[in-house]
């Protein structure tokens, strides 16, 4: 739990993390933070009546960096970037296999 700008908060302080770039794979998304990391989320569990359009895959690959922020449909939906990361798994990079 922490403080911010007399807000409590239950979960634990993050850094300001942003999404620097996506690439999507089937219905997972390979991402790298500002961290430099990369990391493979799996868009499955995005569940509920706001994330349903991603279910077309069409819909799913047609997104957005913005902000920091992975966005579709014009930004209508976003997935915060803390979310993305804390719900992600490392994922190297071809420069740390060779």
């Amino acid at each position: 739990m922490f403080s911010l700008n007399g807000i409590v908060y239950a979960s634990e302080k993050t850094e300001n993390i942003q999404v620097v770039s996506a690439k999507p794979l089937d219905d997972m998304m390979i991402l790298t933070f500002s961290t430099g990391e990369q990391r493979l989320f799996d868009a499955t569990i995005l569940t509920g009546e706001a994330f349903a359009p991603l279910s077309d895959e069409n819909i799913f690959k047609n997104y957005k960096v913005v902000a920091g922020v992975v966005t579709w449909l014009d930004e209508e939906i976003d997935c915060a970037p803390e979310y993305m990361y804390t719900n992600s798994y490392e994922y190297p990079s071809l420069k740390s296999v060779v």
